[in-house]
């Protein structure tokens, strides 16, 4: 295998690696952010658990995450606005990147 093959091998196996680590980063961003709503509701325990899988699969309805936007917020009412909600995935963002970083490393 010449040097470049190598390198090229490398390059691929570290996008791959990146794609897949910035993927679980916006899961968890996800299930953080419907962890905060579940407390909102008032749910915890298992009921908490399964409402943050739930926002996690809404994620998937479309690209970007106006998705989880409109589900958490019509899930929440009139408890928050859909401002804060964006506010709250921003502020999440770097805790679930610092998450999945750490049980990388």
């Amino acid at each position: 295998m010449s040097t470049f093959d190598e390198r090229e091998n490398a390059f691929e196996n570290k996008f791959a690696h990146d794609a897949q680590m910035q993927f679980k980063a916006e899961a968890r961003t996800n299930k953080l952010l419907g962890l905060w709503a579940a407390e909102l509701l008032g749910l915890t325990g298992e009921a908490a658990d399964s409402y943050a899988k739930d926002v996690v699969k809404a994620d998937f309805e479309e690209a970007g995450h106006e998705d989880v936007v409109r589900k958490v917020l019509g899930d929440l009412g009139d408890k928050t606005t859909a401002e804060e909600i964006r506010a709250k995935r921003a502020e999440l963002v770097p805790v679930a990147k610092e998450q999945v970083m750490n049980e990388a490393g």
